[in-house]
């Protein structure tokens, strides 16, 4: 490492979450590596990542407890430092809609939308005036998608009960949203189906392949394993690694930056949009004030043990439920997590992981004897059991998840091309929820560095 030769760059990420751990990476691993440098706020690296033990398990998930495989880049990283063999996927089990009782989600659907109408004939979680509604699909024309909303795709294509029943709670558990105010761009799965023809239903497109591998992987000893690997990695490349240091301001120095009272030839903007637009205001205001509109949604999870002795036969095998909006309270989604994670499941005990509040639905003002009074009653409701815990942790995540507005595609791309092409957003909140679509975020972010200094 030729840290000392005064003409290596110096390259400072500002956001120590998966998105900067992933762009430092990058960095460190190019043929003629800058200098790096991550810096992050928090007193821990990791972000929204974070496993801690629970109810004698060494590694439950406060945050995501999963991502997706078939999106390479997470799988890829994970497998570059070390982890391949220790990735695992859950078992399988369905899940269910909540609607006055549980039902089973009908098969063949894409996110919720219907590609067919065996199942959803079938099914119960429709009434059959929904069904009749979903039913003219075929013959509607074209839908303009110049709105760019997914609640206005779907309610215009198959009514109202598809998009609150089926879409909204498969899509809103993902990304904690409101659909009928979240881009349709920004679901890949969705926006390729309403791209591809006029119908989704009687659309030639080729089916995808009967599960090839499996769809979502995870390290056994939780995310917090990933975010180690590639702790110790860097660690390795002689990167400099700060916590608990909150970067104050980003301005120009010459043809450098100066990132509070370090000088740096390229700046990685890996934190929260709210962050990110309080540091640009002095490189570009309007950039700034695009990133701060920029919406976000707090959550909470209440993670439960509780003996398995009282865990009904009908739930067996089962991996949680949804909850779609009119049925709400605060709780929006419940994992079964010890039937979904084998490795979870020690055989005395149900492990739940109860997600509560979304956009629109605030939480976190309540505390948290009134968070779980919440979780214990509506789940408790929803299953038909009295829960009594074992165990009980409460996990808090505000702003945890950036809102996608229609056209936000668009208003991040003007932004990062009215900045200078050494500085670079990565992250979340930019291009992608999710944990494959920020390390590829931050990958990318670092090879436009790269290419930046190059010139």
């Amino acid at each position: 490492m030729s840290a000392g030769h005064h003409d290596q760059a110096h390259v400072v990420v500002i956001g120590g979450g998966i998105a900067g751990l992933a762009a430092a990476t990058s960095l460190t691993e190019l043929s003629n590596p800058p200098r790096v440098t991550v810096i992050e706020a928090d007193d821990r690296f990791g972000g929204k990542l974070l496993s801690t033990p629970f109810a004698g398990l060494d590694a439950v998930d406060e945050g995501p407890d999963a991502f997706l495989a078939r999106i390479p880049f997470a799988t890829s990283l994970a497998r570059a430092v070390g982890l391949g063999e220790q990735l695992t996927s859950p078992t399988g089990g369905g899940a269910f809609v909540y609607w006055n009782g549980l039902h089973d989600i009908p098969a063949g659907l894409t996110l919720g939308l219907p590609t067919g109408f065996a199942s959803l004939a079938r099914s119960r979680l429709l009434s059959a005036s929904g069904k009749a509604r979903a039913a003219l699909e075929p013959l509607l024309p074209r839908t303009p998608l110049d709105a760019d909303s997914i609640g206005d795709y779907v309610r215009t294509r198959f009514g109202t009960e598809v998009h609150e029943r089926l879409v909204d709670p498969l899509v809103g558990s993902i990304y904690a949203a409101d659909t009928d105010h979240f881009s349709l761009t920004a679901v890949p799965q969705l926006a390729a189906v309403a791209n591809a023809s006029r119908s989704v239903v009687m659309s030639r497109r080729p089916k995808p392949p009967a599960t090839s591998g499996p769809i979502f992987y995870a390290p056994q000893h939780g995310m917090t394993s990933l975010v180690d690997a590639l702790l110790a990695n860097l660690r390795t490349t002689g990167a400099a690694l700060h916590t608990s240091t909150a970067v104050e301001r980003v301005v120009a120095d010459g043809s450098r930056w100066r990132v509070d009272d370090q000088l740096a030839d390229a700046v990685i903007v890996a934190s929260p949009a709210p962050a990110a637009a309080a540091l640009l205001d002095r490189i570009d205001d309007q950039v700034s004030a695009a990133l701060a509109a920029v919406h976000t949604a707090d959550v909470a999870i209440v993670t439960l043990s509780i003996d398995a002795a009282g865990w009904p036969s009908r739930l067996h095998g089962r991996s949680g439920y949804l909850v779609p909006k009119p049925m709400q309270r605060l709780v929006t989604a419940v994992s079964f997590g010890s039937q979904k994670w084998a490795h979870w499941d020690n055989g005395s005990q149900v492990i739940l992981r109860i997600s509560l509040g979304r956009d629109g639905l605030p939480v976190l003002h309540l505390s948290d004897q009134q968070l779980l009074d919440a979780a214990l009653l509506e789940v408790g409701r929803h299953l038909q059991l009295d829960l009594q815990p074992g165990n009980v942790r409460i996990s808090r995540w505000p702003g945890a998840f950036p809102q996608y507005r229609p056209h936000h595609a668009r208003r991040i791309a003007d932004a990062q091309g009215a900045l200078p092409p050494t500085v670079q957003l990565a992250g979340a909140s930019y291009h992608g929820i999710g944990i494959p679509a920020c390390v590829h975020s931050g990958q990318s972010a670092a090879a436009s560095v790269s290419a930046a200094l190059a010139r």
